[in-house]
Formats: C-alpha cells, structure tokens, sequence
C-alpha cells in the first residue's frame, strides 16, 4: 500500500519541472502518433487525444518526478506547509473561497502527509518481536526435588481436569475461531502485527469520510456549511495531524520520549483552525470540539476492532 501512496503522490507534478520533463521528452512537432500515426501539431495529438511524450525513462529521471511529484517544485507545498501550521482556518478559508492557486490541492496534500507518517513508522517500528517465552516443562516440574509430593497430586489433577476439559469442548463454532486464531497470533506476532501495518494504510483513507460525516453532523443546523467544506477542513486538519505524528515519530528515538508533549499542540491546533474556518465562538468551538472528539474515538474503536478482526483473519 505504500507503494500505491508513492504512485498518487508522485502523480502531482508541477511547473518548473514539468516543463524541462516535457522538453526532454515530447514527441517533435509533425512526427508520427505513437497510437494512430497522426502527425502531431503540439503535445497533444489532436485526433485521438494521446500524450505525444516518449515515456521511456532512465534512472535519473524517474527519480527526478518522483521528487517532483513529492515536493512539488513549483513551491506550493513549501507555500501552504505554513500556512497550514501557522494560519490552518484562513488556509481552508482561502480555499473554499476560491484563492486556490498559491496551495496545493487538499487531497494530493493529504496523500503526501499520509505517505510521510507511514514512512516515519516503518524507519522507527523494530524488526523483530520478541516471542512469548516457552512454558516449562511439565515432566520437569513434577520431578523437581523442590516441589513436595501434595503440590504433586495437585499438578496432577489440575492436568487431568484440563485433559478432560480438553477431550469434552463446550465451545461456540464462533468462539473455537477465536481461540484459534489468537493462538496463531502469540505463536506468530510478527505475522499479525505485518498484517495490521499493512491494512492500517487501507484503513487511514476512512479517516477523511468519518471525520466528514462526524462534522456534518455537528453542523447540521449551520445550512451555510457543505458536505464539501467539511471535507476540505478534514483533509487540511488531518493533513496538520499527520505532520505532527511524523514530527513526533522522527523526534521520539532522539528525545527519549519527550517528543511526545508535541501532542499537545494537537487540540491547539484543531481549535485554532475550526474556529477560523467556521467562524464561531471560543464556547461554541469548545462543544463541538468535544462532540468531534467523541465521536473520532468511538470511530478509532470501530477501526481497531476491524484491524484487529482482518489480522486474526489472516492467521488462519
């Protein structure tokens, strides 16, 4: 999945850059289309509407649009990053009134911000997970010197009760599942824990609509909000979340653990820019902060749940 992000990302490409690309690249005028051998007479073919571009690429350039794509050379990411941080209600204000030029698009910013927080997690998650320690050995246990002959009898019939219980289930088809696979998931955690990081990717694009849907319904009595204003005021404050989380992911190994305090900037933040966005009242902001607050926790429960069930899943 972080491939995939790579590849939307790398898709923005601007100005600058674009332009010395298509010079290296573009077919000369009145040469052949590569698709109906209509001669071009600029970038385009005027009859079937095909990119009159070699997409042959070496090395050097594919890694050339790839940064491009990422840091945007034409200077709107460096422009609305902050903005973003600084001044987040004017940003989304900006945008819904239609200054939208000196910005990056909310939803290629989004994607760049996600790519950045699934990257920091994978330079700081370990490698390895340490396994569950192997229980000792009964037959050991029983002959130990140390243990008297009445902890003997009763090792014994402990065993011989787990025995039948074991012999004679009283289980659920549903529960005997369950059993199984979190026996899978102790005996494995490094295969379940790299299925939950690989699905949490997947799961993130949720966070936009949930966090859209909650705020229309803290709305709903504002007709003067859209659908589409919540959603840009969640791409841009998911967007500041996501810097923070980078921030606080790369800085947490160097700081010992104090960056985490940067965390606190993160309600700061939220209320900073709901109120410049929506205008309302320190009190007002307050009240749906917390009702924004509560319903994003009980939509992080039903996501971790889900994340938990598709990695026991995958243990069968």
């Amino acid at each position: 999945m972080t491939q995939e992000l790579e590849t939307v990302a790398a898709a923005s490409a601007g100005g600058w850059a674009r332009f010395l690309r298509r010079k290296a690249h573009t077919a000369p005028i009145g040469s052949p289309c590569a698709n109906c051998e209509t001669p071009l007479q600029g970038p385009w073919c005027h009859a079937c509407g095909q990119l009159g571009e070699d997409f042959h690429r070496s090395v050097t350039h594919l890694v050339g649009e790839v940064f491009e794509g990422l840091f945007h050379f034409d200077g709107r990411l460096w422009r609305t990053l902050p903005t973003l941080i600084l001044k987040p209600g004017q940003l989304t204000r900006d945008y819904l009134n239609g200054h939208r030029a000196p910005q990056i698009p909310p939803l290629r910013l989004f994607l760049v911000m996600l790519l950045f927080v699934f990257l920091a997690g994978s330079i700081d998650t370990p490698k390895h997970i340490a396994r569950p320690a192997k229980r000792p050995d009964v037959g050991i246990v029983l002959n130990s010197p140390d243990v008297s002959d009445q902890d003997r009898t009763d090792i014994k019939q402990g065993l011989a009760q787990i025995d039948a219980a074991a012999k004679n289930p009283a289980k659920s088809p549903g529960a005997a599942w369950l059993e199984a696979r979190i026996k899978a998931a102790i005996d494995d955690p490094e295969r379940f824990f790299g299925v939950i990081e690989q699905w949490s990717e997947r799961f993130a694009f949720l966070l936009m609509p949930m966090s859209t849907l909650l705020l229309s319904l803290i709305f709903v009595f504002q007709r003067r909000f859209y659908v589409f204003d919540h959603a840009i005021f969640s791409l841009h404050s998911l967007s500041a979340m996501g810097l923070l989380l980078t921030a606080v992911i790369l800085l947490d190994p160097v700081t010992g653990g104090l960056a985490n305090l940067l965390l606190v900037l993160a309600p700061v933040h939220l209320f900073r820019h709901m109120r410049g966005t929506y205008g309302s009242s320190a009190i007002g902001t307050l009240i749906r902060m917390t009702l924004l607050f509560l319903g994003s926790a009980a939509g992080f429960l039903v996501l971790i749940l889900g994340l938990i069930s598709v990695g026991l899943n995958a243990m069968g």
